[in-house]
């Protein structure tokens, strides 16, 4: 069984592959990206990829911290205003082998316009 909601499988199997990436550096300064991600289904976690992701701060500060968040998000009509989106906190995992990728664990995780109102939750793994 998923962490996620069905509408938020949905949400992150129905085409977007844009979202943006939140780490900390080592003195404390939060990085945000825009990067390129798919939804894991057998580990149920995001994972992101990327050009030379292992030379990237992004990587170095998830496998420094353990800790990653990213952003999923669109507009789904600006008439009426409908914004849409996904938040997932938790940790992250920096993988150097066979492909570089950064995988987030979910821990948090808050949707909105997916279903009515605002979901926020913390996950268990």
């Amino acid at each position: 069984m998923s962490v996620f909601t069905e509408a938020e499988l949905r949400y992150l199997t129905g085409g977007r592959r844009l979202g943006r990436i939140a780490t900390v550096g080592a003195d404390g300064t939060p990085h945000v990206v825009p990067v390129g991600w798919i939804y894991n289904a057998a580990r149920d976690t995001i994972d992101i990829g990327g050009y030379e992701l292992e030379q990237s701060k992004k990587f170095r500060d998830a496998a420094r911290s353990g800790r990653a968040a990213i952003v999923i998000d669109d507009v789904e009509s600006t008439e009426p205003w409908r914004p849409r989106g996904i938040e997932v906190r938790g940790r992250g995992e920096a993988i150097a082998l066979p492909t570089p990728l950064i995988r987030i664990h979910p821990e948090r995780i808050v949707s909105w316009g997916l279903e009515q109102g605002r979901r926020a939750r913390t996950v268990t793994g």
